[in-house]
């Protein structure tokens, strides 16, 4: 029998915590009683939307939701509950049976019931949460119930099963290698079996240590979670690991097949669970989306945002598909670009035009979040709709001179609070200086050594020491040019910022190797972009500066090498970890004589450029 009644939860056996945590402050509570179990329900967001339902792991309670719940809130009605034995729902009496799977289907589907009785809801796991949601997603009995499973480090037990045993029965090297590998990964299962022990070890020393713990090695901040009921929740969950592990791989289900659109998030740096476990997905779930991340394993509170926007793009892809609606966006080609970049949050300055612009619409085209930062704000709000429209999952425009530091400090607070935490920072904003040495006075080195070097080293630092504090890695791509490496007597000023930036991004780059962090500088040559139109020329009058301009600009044009082929180059140092990227063939060549031949390079210096 199933019953619920709309009182706040109590605390679980009088040792939880407030619901109000974080993300869940003002979060509408209930209880919803059955199977002998009263579970404690949160929701927020409005009633009348599409429900999401977050289903929580090991050794977790829905608290691990807090800051993807409150980015989806605004868009679906959004429902997490403990699960039974953790946060404040009740634990089965006796413990032993009374985590099973088909116990915890019953308490999904009650939930389901007295939170959305008459529409399908929309299910997200995590870890044990996502092994509960590929149960869900392939009973008979919850058919029509789910309208489409997102899930994250969970596979589902019988297909792990099967793929233990096609390993077995017909071994090669790689395979057995796949199960050593795997096998080195699931220590922790052959301790949870193991009785009394896992109980006293998390109610003693690894309860109290474990916050910290996660937060050393998973970079996972607190703010609310692990709530105070850790030690009871994670002896309870052992039960989980006892209860259906080896019932299920020894006899895995043969029909367990999805019965709802699939949206698979991996996270590359998991310690618990080998990508290979997937290999075989698309057999058991033929209408899957495939989504890979770079990180660790508790996802939810590392990459909140990336995983909202994730979330909230399928379950409007599926929600739009059910409803018939034709506007809805055909799902872009999966490539290395997609794979690596959707989702994540990249900030581009100096994206109103030219290289930036480009940069940002190539993110934009492979489901990246871009911000498009430029002192233009007409431009970068033109950059951040083209961006939308080149498939951007979101897309923002911020204004902004890099050169200001207090505004580039308000901005990166901004930025971490609104959209989360940059993945890929492209400093990309410059300005162009031609004229000897003699002719550049204090102020014109000022103008652009104020954008071209400081413009990134506050870049760097501003939005670098998040991404290091975050823990989660990262990249940052500063642009230099092949006058870093490349003297000429008419560019002292610009090549000397240039080559700033490039030592600089070296110099970086030892320092956040050790926290998964690369840094490339990327070094274009003669580049067909708006730059010439702007640059200024030392020592000439007013007639002669607009001539010059024109005369750059055309022989710019001539050489015709467009600003996407730069940002392609960008995509690719980011994906590969280049550390010095000289994109056009001069500037190669260039990059090429000064490691070789500096000397061919200082002779050519001293030639007179035909302006």
């Amino acid at each position: 029998m199933v019953r619920f009644v709309g009182v706040r939860c109590g605390r679980g056996q009088g040792r939880g915590e407030p619901v109000g945590v974080e993300g869940l402050r003002g979060a509408r509570e209930r209880r919803v009683r059955t199977g002998g179990v009263d579970l404690c329900v949160a929701e927020l967001g409005d009633e009348g939307r599409p429900v999401v339902v977050l289903v929580h792991g090991y050794p977790d309670s829905k608290e691990v939701w807090a800051g993807v719940a409150s980015r989806l809130a605004d868009r679906f009605h959004v429902v997490l509950y403990d699960v039974r034995g953790h946060g404040r729902s009740t634990a089965p009496r006796p413990l032993r049976g009374g985590f099973t799977l088909e116990k915890l289907t019953d308490d999904f589907l009650a939930v389901a019931d007295a939170v959305s009785p008459d529409r399908p809801v929309h299910l997200v796991g995590h870890d044990w949460g996502s092994v509960q949601g590929w149960e869900f997603a392939t009973v008979a009995r919850t058919e029509g119930r789910i309208a489409s499973f997102t899930s994250m480090s969970g596979p589902s037990l019988d297909h792990f099963g099967h793929w233990i045993k096609r390993r077995a029965t017909r071994p090669t090297p790689r395979r057995i290698a796949q199960l050593l590998g795997q096998g080195a990964k699931s220590w922790y299962v052959y301790l949870l079996h193991t009785p009394v022990l896992p109980e006293l070890a998390w109610r003693g020393p690894l309860g109290s240590r474990w916050p910290k713990l996660l937060e050393r090695v998973e970079g996972v901040p607190s703010g609310g979670y692990p709530t105070a009921s850790l030690p009871r929740d994670a002896a309870h969950g052992a039960w989980l690991y006892r209860d259906n592990i080896r019932a299920r791989l020894r006899r895995p289900r043969p029909d367990a097949y999805a019965h709802t659109p699939v949206q698979l998030i991996t996270p590359t740096g998991d310690a618990f669970l080998s990508e290979r476990l997937y290999d075989d997905l698309d057999t058991w779930a033929p209408r899957l989306t495939r989504r890979t991340l770079p990180a660790k394993h508790w996802i939810p509170r590392s990459r909140p945002d990336h995983l909202a926007s994730w979330i909230a793009e399928f379950v409007s892809a599926q929600e739009g598909a059910a409803s018939g609606v034709t506007a809805v966006a055909a799902p872009r080609r999966e490539n290395a670009y997609t794979q690596r970049f959707a989702g994540q949050l990249v900030l581009v300055t100096g994206a109103a035009s030219g290289i930036g612009r480009a940069t940002a619409l190539a993110f934009a085209g492979a489901g990246a979040r871009v911000v498009v930062v430029d002192r233009d704000a007409e431009g970068a709000a033109g950059t951040a709709e083209s961006a939308l429209e080149a498939g951007a999952a979101e897309a923002w425009a911020e204004t902004v001179d890099v050169a200001d530091e207090q505004a580039m400090e308000t901005l990166a607070e901004k930025v971490t609070a609104e959209y989360g935490v940059v993945d890929v920072l492209v400093n990309n904003a410059g300005v162009g200086l031609a004229g000897s040495f003699l002719d550049t006075d204090t102020e014109d080195w000022k103008q652009v050594l104020d954008v071209n070097l400081w413009g990134v080293i506050h870049g760097c630092r501003l939005f670098g020491r998040r991404m290091a504090e975050r823990g989660q890695g990262g990249h940052i791509v500063n642009t230099a040019s092949a006058a870093a490496f490349l003297p000429s007597r008419t560019l002292p000023a610009y090549s000397t910022s240039k080559a700033a930036v490039l030592m600089l991004s070296e110099c970086l780059r030892a320092e956040m190797a050790g926290k998964g962090i690369g840094v490339s500088a990327i070094c274009p040559g003669i580049v067909d972009t708006g730059i010439t139109s702007t640059a200024r020329f030392t020592g000439v009058d007013a007639v002669e500066q607009q001539r010059l301009r024109k005369r750059s600009a055309r022989l710019y044009g001539l050489r015709n090498y467009r600003p996407e082929k730069v940002a392609d180059a960008i995509l690719r140092a980011v994906l590969t970890n280049r550390a010095v990227v000289p994109v056009t063939p001069e500037a190669r060549v260039a990059y090429l004589l000064s490691r070789l031949a500096p000397g061919a390079l200082r002779a050519t210096a001293r030639l007179k450029p035909p302006l």
